[in-house]
């Protein structure tokens, strides 16, 4: 992506008035004001771009290597969502983005996944603004507190079978995923929560639901579910250690 000329674009349509501004307008603002208390130009701008376009790509590819894995792992969930598939979208046409609202069983395994398999672990540290008492701990202003989504997916008071991946467990509960309900944080929450949320979850749950629709699948060399390594690899992200493999079949009538 050439982001000399997105910038280029966003200074030249400047003088137009837009309905909606997205961040590029509002980062060449804050440029052009001189109100920012730091050097900011061009490359600091093209420095954000770039970082939000790694995150963005990075953090959802390793979503839908996790929660695929998952479904390849219990095969009865994946044929529960496949008839949810074919009952709201049918076998003559694939998946759009119109279709996910209607998909509950969907959401409930992306809910699943994202609570078992968080992406990143650890969320960007937060400084306490004043001093506080925590559960019995003392927390001084200015401390760097760190939170551990990891731990809090995995909390057996919080999470009956908390290492099983059973996406019922959201059957007729109303936790949201995007930062109103701390039992489950995959985009952190508050202000500083991830700026690409609802583009990421768009894209995790579209391509999770062409991927089971479009196909079935099973494993290669006879491998059987149980068989699936799914230990983790800690780096930006919290990837699988090993690549996943699987043998599609094509199942629409199209």
């Amino acid at each position: 992506m050439n982001f000399w000329r997105v910038i280029d674009e966003h200074v030249q349509n400047s003088k137009e008035e837009k309905q909606t501004k997205d961040i590029v307008d509002t980062m060449m603002n804050i440029m052009q004001s001189g109100e920012a208390e730091f050097e900011f130009d061009r490359r600091h701008v093209k420095a954000i771009l770039l970082d939000l376009l790694i995150a963005s790509i990075d953090t959802s590819a390793t979503s839908i290597d996790w929660i695929f894995s998952e479904l390849l792992r219990h095969p009865n969930i994946m044929k529960k969502l496949q008839k949810e598939l074919e009952q709201v979208v049918g076998m003559n046409r694939m998946v759009e983005e119109s279709d996910l609202e209607k998909l509950e069983y969907l959401d409930m395994i992306i809910k699943e996944g994202f609570r078992l398999h968080p992406i990143a672990p650890l969320l960007i540290p937060r400084e306490s603004m004043e001093d506080c008492i925590i559960d019995g701990f003392n927390i001084p202003r200015g401390s760097r507190i760190l939170v551990n989504t990891w731990a809090i997916g995995r909390d057996s008071e919080v999470w009956p079978e908390p290492e099983k991946f059973m996406p019922e467990r959201f059957i007729g509960s109303d936790i949201d995923l995007r930062g109103h309900d701390f039992q489950l944080l995959p985009f952190s929450s508050g202000r500083r929560r991830c700026p690409g949320l609802q583009l990421g979850l768009t894209v995790v749950r579209l391509v999770i639901a062409q991927l089971v629709h479009c196909f079935d699948w099973k494993l290669p060399n006879d491998m059987m579910p149980n068989d699936l390594d799914m230990t983790e690899k800690f780096s930006l992200v919290v990837s699988r250690a090993q690549h996943l493999m699987a043998i599609p079949t094509y199942r629409l009538h199209v």
